[in-house]
């Protein structure tokens, strides 16, 4: 099975993945479709898409995809994980808490649904050091309501 997730640095917030028996560019292409339709509202331009290089993410499916979306693709170097240390990070959590917990895993719909479940997890309650011992979402709306509240005092 492979999982594809898009994180929003900012909050640490996962805010697309899939779930796929076939490692193919439409796993990577949904995560970011999803990703891109939750950010609709939050949407201002300079975004940057990290990523490491497997095939999926250099394709040039996925790599129109992004310059179609106003995104700029940033791929790490070869031999390392220091540009993409926050996904490779949120992956270990995922492998430690869900697949080698509660595997083996019987089809692909358990493992989306197990996926589902940690995700939401994982942005609501799980509280991170690094964001204030928050959760993801809430930072999030933190922030946004600075915003608002910034934009109402101006």
């Amino acid at each position: 099975m492979y999982v594809a997730f898009v994180i929003d640095v900012f909050a640490r917030r996962i805010v697309g993945w899939r779930a796929s028996s076939i490692p193919r560019t439409d796993l990577v292409l949904d995560a970011l479709e999803q990703a891109l339709y939750d950010r609709q509202q939050h949407s201002g331009g300079g975004l940057i898409h990290h990523s490491d290089r497997g095939a999926q993410y250099v394709s040039i499916r996925y790599t129109e995809r992004l310059g179609e979306a106003g995104i700029e693709p940033s791929v790490g170097s070869v031999g390392d994980s220091y540009d993409n240390a926050l996904a490779e990070t949120v992956i270990g959590l995922f492998k430690t808490e869900v697949i080698r917990k509660r595997g083996p895993w019987k089809n692909l719909e358990s493992v989306e649904f197990a996926t589902l479940e940690w995700v939401d997890w994982f942005n609501h309650r799980r509280l991170l050091e690094p964001i204030g011992n928050v959760p993801p979402a809430e930072r999030e709306a933190m922030y946004y309501e600075a915003q608002r509240q910034g934009k109402r005092a101006a």
